[in-house]
């Protein structure tokens, strides 16, 4: 298996688990990932936050862990990069309001490099315009944003467990997904994991 490089978008209150999980995942079978956030310098930290499903009508927010930025956002170059990967939480609603933050991922897709967005991750794709055409899942709040832009929406089961696979777009609701969402995403980086 060769050894990717992967970027991480992130942000404060990014969701704990889907930035915390996929960057160990990532890691622990020989990638190196790369976290970045806008304003943010290597060193640093993001704020966490855990969104839980506790029966109410949507999740609920408690606070999560510090999550180190290891690499500088400002000297980010795609063509250094293999993969990208956006976490849910409260951090894309603003994160994509940054010009940069969108001219990366258009440069991933444009690319045609894998890109793995869960949660609220892909009102990141929604912004930068790449979701147009394809199929993909996201958090159920975050459907009306898929389909005006155009993309094809595949429903969430029961258990928020599910991940869509669309090219090089992997897809995902929340972080029960973990393992399918993970599973396909190193498909698609060419990892190969076997018992």
């Amino acid at each position: 298996m060769a050894a990717k490089r992967i970027l991480m978008l992130v942000g404060d209150f990014v969701e704990d688990y889907e930035a915390m999980v996929p960057f160990q995942m990532l890691t622990m079978v020989g990638h190196t990932v790369h976290t970045v956030c806008p304003g943010k310098n290597q060193g640093e930290s993001v704020r966490t936050a855990v969104h839980d499903f506790e029966g109410d009508q949507t999740y609920s927010e408690k606070p999560g862990h510090n999550f180190a930025i290891n690499a500088d956002f400002n000297a980010v170059s795609v063509g250094d990069y293999d993969a990208l990967v956006i976490p849910g939480g409260r951090a894309p609603e603003y994160i994509r309001l940054n010009a940069r933050v969108l001219d990366i991922v258009r440069e991933f897709a444009q690319a045609d490099k894998p890109i793995a967005a869960i949660c609220h991750g892909q009102q990141v794709l929604v912004a930068a315009g790449v979701v147009a055409g394809r199929t993909c899942t996201a958090y159920p709040a975050v459907k009306p944003d898929i389909v005006q832009a155009g993309g094809v929406w595949r429903e969430v089961n029961d258990t928020a467990s599910n991940a869509v696979v669309d090219g090089n777009l992997v897809t995902a609701p929340a972080w029960p997904a973990h393992p399918e969402w993970m599973r396909a995403f190193l498909t698609v980086l060419g990892s190969t994991i076997a018992p």
